[in-house]
């Protein structure tokens, strides 16, 4: 007896390969015979209620802009104007001196 080539683990594939067909097999002839034993309905979904989408957010203020106040306004040129001369002064009140009392004659 001359054996092929391939050493002693070639003789072990063979049964495997066949107890791995046999196992995809029943498994496969098992769900098909039990898989309406259970039938299994989920409740229906809830009814679809629409919900508009939320109003956009305010946007943000625009970046601060910086904005120098307007130069001044130039202003008249100044002219001096010296003030008016005084008025001459009005005389002092009339007051009424009464003369000397005669002197003595000399006898």
């Amino acid at each position: 007896m001359t054996s092929s080539g391939g050493g002693p683990t070639r003789g072990r594939l063979w049964p495997q390969l066949a107890f791995a067909l046999a196992v995809v097999l029943v498994s496969s002839c098992v769900s098909s015979v039990y898989g309406d034993a259970y039938p299994y309905s989920s409740p229906p979904p809830p009814p679809y209620e629409y919900k508009s989408p939320p109003p956009p957010s305010p946007s943000p203020p625009p970046p601060y802009e910086y904005k120098s106040p307007p130069p001044p306004s130039p202003k008249p040129h100044y002219e001096y104007k010296s003030p008016p001369p005084p008025s001459p002064s009005p005389p002092p009140p009339y007051e009424y001196k009464s003369p000397p009392p005669p002197s003595p004659s000399p006898p």
